[in-house]
Formats: C-alpha cells, sequence, structure tokens
C-alpha cells in the first residue's frame, strides 16, 4: 500500500522503547528486505539478523526494502542466537507451538504491554523478539533463550503467514498499544543503586552465569552422557531465562555456586 507522506521529514532514528527484531537464520534477501520495511513503517529500527543463510549485504534486500535501506545498512549480524540476545533484558520467541517448554504464552497485543511494562522501570530495559527462518521457524535452542512465547492468534485452518507479515503485525501491535512519540516525561530523580540492582539481569549475565554452572557440572560428571548434556543444559537454560532472574539475583547464584564448588577464581 502507498502513502508515505513526502513532506514528513524521514527518519530512521529509533522509538522510544522499541524492541529489537532479530532474524534467526533468514533464507531469502526479499524476506530481510520486506521486514526492514516493516519495522520501519512502525518506528522499529533495531534489526539484527543471525547467519542470514545468503550472507550478508544482501542486495536483494534492498530492492524490496523500499527506501528502509538504513535498517539495512545498519544491521548487525550475529554467528548465534545468544550473542544476537546478550545485551537484552527480556526476550519473546516467535513461535505457534509451545514446544512443551513451560513459558508464558502471550499474543501480540499482551506482548506489547509486557515490552511497556519493562521499559516503563527507571534503569533502561532493552527487549526483542525472535523470527525463525522461513521454513521451519526457530529451534528448541532458540526458545529456551526466551523468557516468553509470542503465539499470533489466526483462523486455526490457516496460519500461515510470510516472515514480513508476522514482524509487521508484531510491530504495529507494539506501535499501537502505546504513542512512542509521544513518551512520558523521564523521571526527574536518577535511578538508585537498589533499583539497578532490581532491574532484570541481561540474556549474558544469565548465560556467563550458566556457562560457569555447565562447566562445573562437567567438572562434578554431572552429565552421565555426552548425548544427554545438550538436552539437560537446554532445560537449565530454559529454567532460568522463563525464571527472569534481576541483576542481584545473579550475583547472589555467582556467590552461591562460588561456596559450593570452593572455586574462587568464580567470577
Amino acid at each position: 500500500m502507498a502513502g508515505t507522506d513526502s513532506t514528513a521529514k524521514q527518519s530512521t532514528a529509533p522509538a522510544l522503547n522499541a524492541p529489537a527484531i532479530i532474524l534467526v537464520k533468514p533464507q531469502l534477501g526479499e524476506n530481510i528486505g520486506m521486514c526492514a520495511r516493516a519495522m520501519l513503517n512502525c518506528a522499529v529500527t533495531d534489526l539484527r539478523l543471525v547467519l542470514p543463510r545468503d550472507g550478508w549485504p544482501n542486495p536483494a534486500a534492498v530492492a524490496s526494502a523500499s527506501g528502509a535501506t538504513e535498517l539495512l545498512d545498519n544491521a548487525k549480524v550475529y554467528a548465534t542466537t545468544e550473542e544476537a540476545v546478550a545485551d537484552l533484558n527480556f526476550v519473546l520467541a516467535t513461535t505457534a507451538r509451545g514446544r512443551g517448554m513451560v513459558k508464558d504464552i502471550l499474543d501480540p497485543h499482551a506482548a506489547a504491554k509486557e515490552i511497556h511494562k519493562h521499559n516503563s522501570a527507571g534503569a533502561e530495559q532493552k527487549c526483542g523478539i525472535l523470527f525463525g527462518c522461513e521454513r521451519a521457524g526457530l529451534d528448541n535452542d532458540d526458545i529456551a533463550l526466551a523468557n516468553a512465547i509470542l503465539s499470533i492468534p489466526l483462523n486455526p485452518g490457516f496460519t500461515s503467514l510470510n516472515l514480513a507479515q508476522a514482524v509487521l503485525l508484531v510491530c504495529f501491535s507494539w506501535l499501537s498499544s502505546e504513542n512512542p512519540f509521544q513518551p512520558a516525561a523521564a523521571p526527574e530523580t536518577p535511578v538508585t543503586h537498589e533499583q539497578q540492582n532490581d532491574a532484570p539481569a541481561s540474556q549474558g549475565e544469565i548465560e556467563t552465569l550458566l556457562k560457569h554452572l555447565e562447566s562445573q557440572l562437567e567438572e562434578k560428571n554431572f552429565f552421565r552422557s555426552a548425548e544427554q548434556r545438550p538436552t539437560l543444559m537446554r532445560n537449565i537454560r530454559n529454567f532460568f531465562f522463563r525464571a527472569g532472574p534481576t541483576r542481584q539475583d545473579v550475583r547472589t547464584l555467582h556467590g552461591i555456586f562460588k561456596c559450593l564448588t570452593g572455586n574462587r577464581d568464580w567470577k
């Protein structure tokens, strides 16, 4: 649909509290470009790509972006989903199936409110939304990294969406939940140390804790076989990300593990 106001000042500056959009193993450059176009429609500008199949940059993406090329120029490319979400405090995984994982399942409207709620805290928090590849969506290891699942309720007889449609639906739900162009005034009082401690830990902080825990479990022969290890670690990772620990929680757990293992090098 056409209708861009050519007299309005074009801007790719991110809207207040806009989530990051993470495309995991996207296949077609055309779809990445259309996702960028959908994002900019909703003033969402943080585009992250995990292992795009056809490499990056991709000329096909530029052709289908319809002018949203600055998003493509500034897109960040990562080798793993873990790296792509490391700086985020709250992550949603888009999937039509829960995959047997015990996580909250939110529709786009509830997800939008949750994102705004996380960003209304005194300390700045960053949220992100994971989208899987066109053919198969997200795998279980990707979903395990998320705090909750985002599921789009559609006609059960025909739920097929292309990647850009899904991105547009989710971004528009975020945009329409609260008006990001008229943000509330920032609080005058500075964030206290206690408020910083109560802020959710970033995905990267939790992942560091889990890497240390995994090394100690291996040292203590917790894993009965090499085949069992990935499943057990996925379950442990899913538990921690679902729980949403605060920064203070993570520091406390570091101290507990250090005490239990006697490992003074644990940081």
